[in-house]
Order: structure tokens, then C-alpha cells, then sequence
């Protein structure tokens, strides 16, 4: 039998079994108590041990059965910190502060100090990894210091529909599993994860309560190599949410509110974390979809606690063993009762109404029973062109359940969409499920085309055909950013960002003057009815279909790495020189940016990630969306030592070869070194 008393604990007669469930079920609560084991003799105690530790150590992820999670030195570290800042922490404190090489020494000062981490896992996709794989690749290792995986989902343009484009995309590679961001939800983050990602929107993983940070590629090589990473200690914002989620109100207004709250700048160098009451009527998915569109608001990640739906989606994602852990390890991923936070918001999920945001910033936030009239006002196109749903923000099962309802009432009514409408699932495994499910027929029958399961419009892959450039229009998405010809390449497309709900009801409408809440639609029959609120399961009553095998094993052993000189996509790095001593003096600046200096401006996506593995062609793309300051001209920099004016690659490429006549000739374009592109020595 298994007795507690405030203070100890006792064990007498009671089965292996037994003791391993009542400490697995009272772990949290006796964390930090004084455990005395009954059990007799010693041989007893160690088998008892043995049998805890061995449900402790579970793999990251069924495709790496010889990794497992180490919540032992997460607790250690925590505990480590915790008595020496003798304070309550965040959950964002325990899982940073869990992952430090050293724990004991390290200054920790939120939003002053750099901290030295050890990450747990790497990920990158297919346009970012090449530049990543390229600079490993130089670093002469063997293989990598932690695992790290590679997704295939920013080179599949869409065109035509999902088994079409990714058949082109087959003739360069092997696509089709999914977006990075679900792939990463569905099978390698899980609670307390430190992990880093080479692209914006690594966050979405904080769904599932781990610390998951968008990096550059050189971030990712330190990480594969061993090396300590590091993070300048980030601040933290907290977002208590009470109330619950209800009727037209999704989880994406959540953070299209909180992005019209700070900004695309007000998150910058600190972790949202959300917390409260309100959190457990938000979905797994839902709360990754809040994380996901935190790199709108510019901050380091956002993070969840562990919560029950977190653990019903890792049972249902085939990862029961990993929720059995967490449960045991809770105290750990949870903030502190008493914990301070730099910043905090409140929204009240009850009062919350649908928001749309744009266009041209993910941050200028309007409740949609508003847009019509300021649209109005602002001379902004009325008429939707296209909705688009899906992405790596809102594609879960949960969404497209929820835009299949519309449909399904629209279709009812003998009423199809009038605008174009496209749908984007997030992975393999919901494009197979919402096919058995039938979602995927009602959006079809609705007037939607299913896109590959891929990024596609989100990242400006996309041949769209149904405006010319420059022709001014009106598109609504469930992605989460809007800058700028980001979509389509058309500067002159009105792109606006909201749920999959908000989106199907527009596309239905066919303009923005519409709010499903109060307004009808008119059947073909002449028939005005109106939308019910949306529904749908958060997660398959049945289990998930995985659909396609699309995983590939690494290989055994990877030292030998062969690519084509001729190559226009691939260039093998070659070593910069031993430093002579001598430090660059005399810099003139290349440009000097104004506004908005997102990673869109900086290094475009579109056509050009098929460079990202080419160094010398990556960098005529550099730069050449952002607004030069001097002349408020896009792409045109007045070169310092001829006084005419060309574009930002041209003028750097006129300075790289005055620079090889001073003997500095691996001082190359790189827009993953962007320093080395705005000043450059004469």
C-alpha cells in the first residue's frame, strides 16, 4: 500500500507497479518534499529506481529510437537556477534557464546578459538548409552533434493543384510530407524542448509547450557542431487569457489582437508567454497557431504550459509515452505560482471578436464587423479575389473541420464560393485525414482547389494568373503575413490576414463588406440565410491517416558529399583567409534601410530560394526589397565611389572587386552575413 503524509512518503507492501504509478501521479506535488521509500533492502530500492528511470527515458521521437528526452537534467538545471535567483520563474525561465551549459555559473539578467545554451534538436527547411548543410559540410565533422532534421516544403510552387506541383517539384527532390511547423508539431516537439529552427515561424512549436526559436544558419551549424549557442537572456511578456473561446472567435484572434496590442516590433528580445484560466479552452493546434504568428510581433518565441490538450495530442499523435513523462516532470513545465513577468497583457476570451489584420502589416488589427467601413474609407478594394486557408499557422484538422462547416452550410444552400478559394493542408497526415474524413470533398465541392502540402502562396510561391502586376486587389489568408507583394510579388495586392473561418465566410461572400455574424448571404434560389458559427473536432474521433510515406533515413554515413561545379543551385564554401592583424577601417555604408527590415526584405522567397544553397547567386537577391532611406527608392544605392546609383547586389559586386585589389577577396555577398553587405571598406 502507498500512504502520504505532509512530509513523507511511505511504501509498504505495495508492487514495482504500484509505487511507479502513485509517483508518476503525485510527482508534482511531492517535488520538493522529503521522499522516504519503505521498501527494505537495498536490492528492493534500486529495482524500484531502475523501473522509475527507465519510464523516464523515452525517445524524442519515433524516428530516432537511440535519442531520448532528458527531463532529469531540464529538472536539475531548474532547480540549480532556482536557488540561486531564490525566485519564482516563468515556465520561459525553466525551460531556457533548464537548457544552460552551466547552470551554476552562468549570469542571468533578463534582457542584459548572454546566455551559453544547449539546445536539444535542430530543423531546418529545404531553402535555409542548404546554406546550413554547406557551412557544416566545411566545418569537417562527421555527422551531427544533435539530431536534426530537413523538411521539403518551400520549393513547391503552386499552380495547379497538389499532386501536379508536387509532381514538378519531384524532378529537383523528394517533397510532400508537409510544412516544417506541423511536421515539428506532429512528431519532434513535445514539452520543454529547447529547439531551433532555421525559419521565422519556428515558434509554432510552443504549442506544445517547448522554447522553439526561428535562427539563422549559422546558429544551426554551432548547434549540429557542439557548440554552445547563444541567446541574449530574453525578457518576458506575459499574456493572461481568461474566458472562453466561443461561436465565430478562434484561436487566431488571439494573437491578431495581441499583434495589434504591440506591434511588429513589440515583442522584440522577449518570449510571450500565455497563461490563465483561459488557456484550456485552446486547442494543441490552436495554441500553435498563436506561437506561430508571434515572429509578427517580433518576439524571440512564444510558449504554452503543459496542459491536458497537449497531452491528448500526443496520445493522439502516437506519443503517449512522451505525455506519461511530462505528467511526471509537470512542476517543471509550468510557470511558478508568483512569477513576475517584464510585461503583461489580459484578453477575455469571452469578449473576444473576430479580427482581420492588414493590409501590408500583420500588426494593423480590425475587428471584422468593422472592415467593410474602413476598407470603405481607405480606398482598399472591396472584392475578394481569393481566400486562401491552410499554412503552417492554420492547417491543423481542427481548422479545416471548422471552414468545412461553412462550406457545408453554403452547399446546402446550393452556394459556392464567389471569389477563388485555395486550401493548403499542413502535412501529409492532414491531407490523407481530412480526405477520409470527407473535409477535403466539401471544400472542393465548395469551389476550392487543395494545394500540396506545402508553403505555396504563403511564401510567395505562387503563379498566380488572375491579376497582372500592379493591378490593384483584395486577398484574404490564414497565413500570418502580409507585407508587401509578399503573396503574389504584386505590390499592389491588398493582402489580409485572419482565421480559416473568417476566410471561407469572405470567400463566400466574395467581399470584404461582410460579417458573418450578422449578415446574410443570398442563395441561388434568392433565398437570404446566414451562417451558424463554425464547429469542429479539435482532433480525428478516429485515428489519424497517415497517408504517403514520405521519410527518409538518413544515411549511415554521410562523409562524402559530391556537388557539380556547374551548379547554379549549389556552391561549396571556400574558407576565408587567416585575419592579418588588421582591422577594416574606413567603411562606407552600402545602405542604410528605412522602416519595416523583415526577412522578406532582406532575402525575398519566391523564385529565389532555389538559390539558397549558391552563394554567389543568393546575393543578387539582397537587400532588394527594403526602402534605402537616402531616396525612399527600392533596390537603388548611390555607389560612394562613382556617385551613380544601382541596385544594392550591383553596387556591392563594384565594392567586392575594388576590395580584392586590397587583398580582401573573401569578403564575399552573403545574405546570411548581411553586416558584410552594408559596410564595405574602399
Amino acid at each position: 500500500m502507498v500512504q502520504e503524509n505532509p512530509s513523507v512518503i511511505s511504501v509498504k507492501g505495495a508492487t514495482l507497479a504500484a509505487v511507479e504509478r502513485f509517483l508518476v501521479s503525485h510527482y508534482n506535488k511531492t517535488l520538493f518534499k522529503p521522499i522516504k521509500l519503505a521498501l527494505g533492502t537495498g536490492v528492493r530500492r534500486f529495482h524500484v529506481s531502475a523501473a522509475f528511470n527507465a519510464r523516464a527515458k523515452v525517445a524524442m521521437s519515433h524516428f530516432e529510437p537511440g535519442s531520448s528526452i532528458n527531463y532529469e537534467k531540464l529538472h536539475e538545471n531548474v532547480s540549480i537556477v532556482r536557488k540561486r535567483l531564490n525566485r519564482p520563474l516563468t515556465l520561459s525561465e525553466k525551460i531556457v534557464y533548464g537548457h544552460l551549459d552551466d547552470p551554476a555559473g552562468q549570469e542571468i539578467d533578463r534582457g542584459r546578459t548572454y546566455l551559453r545554451l544547449r539546445p536539444d534538436r535542430v530543423a531546418m527547411q529545404d531553402a535555409t538548409a542548404q546554406m546550413a548543410m554547406l557551412q557544416f559540410i566545411s566545418s569537417g565533422l562527421p555527422k551531427v552533434a544533435v539530431p536534426s532534421t530537413i523538411h521539403c516544403d518551400h520549393l513547391i510552387e503552386a499552380q495547379i493543384g497538389g499532386a501536379q506541383d508536387l509532381q514538378r517539384a519531384k524532378i529537383v527532390y523528394n517533397p510532400g510530407s508537409g510544412i516544417i511547423h506541423q511536421i515539428i508539431l506532429e512528431n519532434y516537439a513535445y514539452p520543454g524542448v529547447m529547439l531551433i529552427g532555421t525559419d521565422s515561424h519556428t515558434p509554432n512549436g510552443g504549442g506544445l509547450g517547448g522554447i522553439c526559436i526561428g535562427v539563422g544558419g549559422a546558429d544551426a551549424v554551432d548547434v549540429m557542431a557542439g557548440i554552445p549557442w547563444e541567446l541574449k537572456c530574453p525578457k518576458v511578456i506575459g499574456v493572461r487569457l481568461t474566458g472562453t473561446l466561443s461561436g465565430w472567435t478562434s484561436s487566431k484572434d488571439v494573437i491578431l489582437k495581441v499583434a495589434g496590442i504591440l506591434t511588429v516590433k513589440g515583442g522584440t528580445g522577449a518570449i510571450v508567454e500565455y497563461h490563465g484560466p483561459g488557456v484550456d479552452s485552446i486547442s494543441c493546434t490552436g495554441m500553435a497557431t498563436i506561437c506561430n504568428m508571434g515572429a509578427e510581433i517580433g518576439a524571440t518565441t512564444s510558449v504554452f504550459p503543459y496542459n491536458h490538450r497537449m497531452r491528448t495530442y500526443l496520445e493522439k499523435t502516437g506519443r503517449g509515452d512522451i505525455a506519461s513523462v511530462a505528467d511526471t516532470f509537470k512542476e517543471d513545465l509550468v510557470p511558478d505560482e508568483g512569477c513576475e513577468y517584464d510585461q503583461t497583457i489580459e484578453i477575455n476570451l469571452s469578449e473576444l471578436k473576430p479580427h482581420i489584420n492588414g493590409p501590408f502589416t500583420p500588426d494593423l488589427a480590425h475587428p471584422v464587423s468593422e472592415i467593410g467601413a474602413v476598407a470603405k474609407k481607405s480606398g482598399w478594394p472591396l472584392e475578394v479575389k481569393v481566400g486562401l486557408i491552410g499554412s503552417c499557422t492554420n492547417s491543423s484538422y481542427e481548422d479545416m473541420g471548422r471552414a468545412a462547416s461553412l462550406a457545408k452550410q453554403a452547399l446546402d444552400k446550393g452556394l459556392k464560393c464567389k471569389s477563388q478559394f485555395t486550401v493548403t493542408p499542413g502535412s501529409e497526415q492532414i491531407r490523407a485525414t481530412i480526405e477520409r474524413d470527407g473535409y477535403a470533398k466539401i471544400l472542393t465541392d465548395v469551389g476550392g482547389t487543395v494545394l500540396a502540402n506545402a508553403c505555396g502562396p504563403c511564401i510567395g510561391q505562387w503563379d498566380r494568373r488572375d491579376v497582372k502586376k500592379g493591378e490593384k486587389n483584395t486577398i484574404v489568408t490564414s497565413f500570418n503575413r502580409n507585407f508587401t507583394a509578399r503573396n503574389d510579388a504584386n505590390p499592389a495586392t491588398h493582402a489580409f490576414v485572419t482565421s480559416p473561418e473568417i476566410v471561407t465566410a469572405l470567400a463566400l461572400a466574395g467581399t470584404l463588406n461582410f460579417n458573418p455574424e450578422t449578415d446574410y448571404l443570398t442563395a441561388p434560389n434568392g433565398e437570404k440565410f446566414k451562417l451558424n458559427p463554425p464547429t469542429g473536432d479539435e482532433l480525428p474521433s478516429r485515428d489519424f491517416d497517415p497517408g504517403q510515406d514520405t521519410y527518409q533515413h538518413p544515411p549511415a554515413e554521410g562523409s562524402s558529399v559530391d556537388v557539380n561545379p556547374s551548379s547554379t543551385r549549389l556552391q561549396l564554401l571556400e574558407p576565408f583567409d587567416k585575419w592579418d592583424g588588421k582591422d577594416l577601417v574606413d567603411m562606407r555604408i552600402l545602405i542604410k534601410v528605412k522602416g519595416k527590415c523583415t526577412t522578406d526584405h532582406i532575402s525575398a522567397a519566391g523564385p529565389w530560394l532555389k538559390f539558397r544553397g549558391h552563394l554567389d547567386n543568393i546575393s543578387n537577391n539582397l537587400l532588394i526589397g527594403a526602402v534605402n532611406v537616402e531616396n525612399n527608392a527600392v533596390n537603388k544605392v548611390k555607389n560612394q565611389l562613382t556617385g551613380e546609383f544601382g541596385g544594392v547586389p550591383d553596387v556591392a559586386r563594384f565594392y567586392k572587386v575594388r576590395l580584392n585589389v586590397g587583398g580582401l577577396k573573401n569578403v564575399r555577398s552573403c545574405n546570411y552575413l548581411p553586416s558584410f553587405h552594408v559596410l564595405h571598406p574602399v
